[in-house]
């Protein structure tokens, strides 16, 4: 194991749950998770299912719930125990070639200020908070920002990127990215920002550094970097860009304002964590904490609209950034409709910067990590998707209509349009052990954590299936109707994407710290440590892998946390080989198949990082370490490619207490303040394009 030389960091000391600083919790989250979490609904967990299958039906009953599961999961266990099978020697030893795509020394954990990579990969920065994105932006100056440079340059926090080929090489691209959030007492001088009295114009420039941006990027054919380039492609859009509102909720009561009395056109979007590039060339975008950007909810008398705003956590009092000062939009007693314009999946097409951006009610509003599309059988778009918070639920949505190959502006216009006629579906989850067996710290008796499940129907069109709501209610009150059906509350569901490979669907469940805490749900098989802060990987598959099955199996691929704890699983492969992993967030996949995961929030106490692991075969469950980004940093994104990986490194630094003691100074170096980035990583060669990523 290597790893590139940096400095080491003293950390702030104060952390919140998960090991994230403080200072990033009350900007990213508006300390979620110092707050009681909003569902208070008392939806039953698996432990009351079993435990009244056994004691009303008896345990034969009990026992056709676990044979029915275990029956249900013959697909999922029969492919692996092939694959291992057929690929180890007669004498059942593993191979000590790593499956391709993962042939690589892991990186060791570590604490330094800087991207640590295995031996033999180069990497660039690509692009950092501040630099030119469109014509005319001028060169970022920390100590003299103003709204219209911030308005033409890389915005703050990149989050989701993805990586869009304009060619068959590879060589010219468009990077896509979000800018989740500001963190105002990281991004001025400290002598110029008072948290308690931001001026109009500090405002204006945290407005203006929300969004996404698009430029063009071109690969070095032969030193393999990735660079930005002037483009007519190049776009920031802000919280000051016109965004269409369709679907089922267009022009609903809810959505008007005084600015809007139509519903119909809202001004940006913002808090955008991850995403996924659709099937014809787009990009889907989530709105994730959208709550704490509001102010003055408990103002609000009426008990059916004081309960919404409860449910969404939207803020109480005087909101942390104080926006409500400039512009009336962001205070609910003054625009109650306003914050129901947000926690939206938005969708932008790169390929035409002159396009208006959208969000999509048909999808549902809540607290969306991202959304991921997988093409059923019979030819329509499901889209899936995760709500970030404590005892949350996961989503699918299923289109009406059909799917059409291509990427040309018709073909693209038409595909957009399925995400707005279809059916809105909640998780439910089931376990097939007993209750007794769940919450031990140790595997259940059948050898691993899994169930059966169902996807409920919501609401498709103008037709709710839930008693007591409309369907615009449905879709604009979102957790209300998932509450009512019973869908099973999960462990912050992050980012949710279909193997390209295997068909299945892969869910990062970052952690809980409330699981099992008193007055709160329990354990559960899909849920089944206490205290849960480090997190599990479910890997779910629908029945004939059809996107558009109601039914599917489940188990937990991964259980986070230090491989030496008994309480952690990686997919049945010996811990004492494995790479620690905790938190994990984001997830995508190489064109093997090889399941990748970013995490925030590292509870072991080293720096966050991307993992590679097999997903099938011999090495399934063997997490390597492939970077770690500097401290205080997330590691976001992430795309990976055959040649090429990249991250977007989030507030790296941000432990410190303000950017006056700046606890990191990358990537810049010296006495430079941290900077959000994206970093390419690619394999040293004599041709860029040709090293590929994970072999030897």
């Amino acid at each position: 194991m290597s790893f590139e030389p940096g400095r080491l960091l003293p950390l702030f000391t104060s952390h919140h749950p998960g090991g994230r600083s403080p200072i990033t919790c009350e900007y990213r989250c508006g300390n979620a998770c110092a707050h009681p979490e909003p569902n208070t609904s008392d939806n039953e967990y698996f432990g009351d299912v079993i435990k009244e299958a056994i004691s009303r039906r008896g345990a034969f009953k009990a026992g056709a719930v676990v044979a029915a599961a275990a029956g249900g999961l013959t697909a999922l266990t029969g492919t692996v125990a092939a694959a291992s099978t057929s690929d180890t020697d007669v004498a059942g030893r593993r191979p000590e070639r790593p499956i391709p795509g993962t042939d690589y020394d892991p990186v060791a954990p570590n604490k330094l200020d800087a991207v640590t990579i295995p031996q033999g990969y180069d990497q660039n920065v690509v692009i950092r908070w501040g630099d030119p994105v469109v014509a005319g932006a001028p060169k970022f100056d920390f100590r003299n920002q103003t709204a219209a440079a911030q308005e033409k340059q890389w915005g703050y926090n990149n989050d989701f990127t993805a990586l869009i080929p304009q060619d068959a090489l590879g060589i010219r691209n468009l990077l896509v990215c979000n800018h989740e959030y500001t963190t105002e007492l990281h991004m001025f001088p400290a002598d110029q920002y008072d948290p308690k009295n931001p001026t109009e114009e500090q405002v204006k420039i945290a407005w203006a550094a929300h969004g996404l941006s698009v430029v063009q990027a071109l690969r070095d054919p032969v030193r393999g970097g990735l660079k930005v380039v002037p483009s007519k492609y190049n776009r920031r859009i802000t919280l000051n860009t016109v965004f269409e509102v369709r679907g089922p909720a267009a022009g609903s009561k809810y959505l008007k304002t005084s600015v809007d009395p139509e519903g119909r056109w809202v001004h940006g979007t913002q808090n955008n964590c991850s995403g996924g590039v659709t099937p014809w060339g787009t990009v889907l975008s989530g709105e994730e904490n959208i709550h704490q950007y509001f102010a003055n909810s408990a103002t609000v008398t009426d008990p059916v609209a004081a309960a919404r705003y409860k449910r969404y956590a939207i803020g109480a009092g005087e909101s942390t950034r104080k926006w409500e000062r400039f512009d009336k939009r962001w205070d609910v007693s003054k625009e109650p409709n306003e914050s129901n314009r947000f926690g939206w999946i938005v969708e932008i097409d790169p390929n035409d910067p002159n396009s208006t951006p959208i969000k999509h009610t048909a999808l549902g509003r809540l607290k969306h990590e991202g959304a991921n599309i997988k093409i059923t059988e019979d030819g329509r778009v499901a889209a899936y998707t995760g709500d970030d918070e404590r005892f949350e639920y996961l989503y699918k949505y299923v289109s009406k209509g059909k799917f059409k190959k291509g990427t040309g502006a018709h073909i693209r216009r038409h595909n957009s349009a399925l995400l707005d006629d279809g059916t809105l579906y909640v998780a439910k989850f089931t376990g097939d052990s007993p209750a007794e067996e769940i919450g031990t710290g140790k595997l259940p008796a059948d050898g691993e954590f899994d169930g059966v499940g169902e996807w409920i129907p919501l609401a498709a069109g103008d037709k709710s299936f839930v008693d007591g709501m409309t369907a615009e209610e449905v879709y604009v009150f979102t957790r209300q109707a998932a509450d009512k059906v019973g869908a099973t509350k999960m462990d912050r569901p992050e980012d949710v994407e279909p193997n390209p490979v295997n068909g299945r669907i892969y869910a990062a469940l970052t952690n809980n710290s409330d699981r099992g805490a008193a007055g709160k749900p329990g354990v559960s098989e899909v849920a089944p440590r206490k205290a849960n802060k480090n997190g599990q990987v479910l890997e779910l598959e629908e029945n004939c892998g059809d996107g558009a099955a109601t039914r599917f199996t489940w188990r937990l691929f991964l259980v986070c946390g230090d491989p030496k704890e008994a309480d952690t699983y990686y997919g049945g492969y010996p811990k004492d080989k494995v790479s620690p992993i905790s938190c994990p967030d984001n997830v995508t996949f190489d064109s093997r198949g090889n399941l990748w995961i970013s995490t925030d929030g590292n509870a072991t106490g080293n720096n966050d990082g991307l993992f590679s692991v097999p997903v099938a075969g011999p090495e399934r469950g063997f997490v390597k370490q492939f970077l770690t980004v500097p401290a205080g940093a997330e590691t976001c994104g992430p795309v990976v490619r055959d040649n090429l990986v990249l991250v977007a490194v989030q507030h790296p630094g941000e432990d410190a207490p303000s950017s006056a003691e700046p606890q990191s100074h990358w990537p810049d170096g010296g006495t430079s303040q941290p900077r959000a980035s994206i970093v390419a990583v690619w394999k040293k060669g004599h041709f860029g394009l040709v090293g590929r990523i994970g072999e030897r």
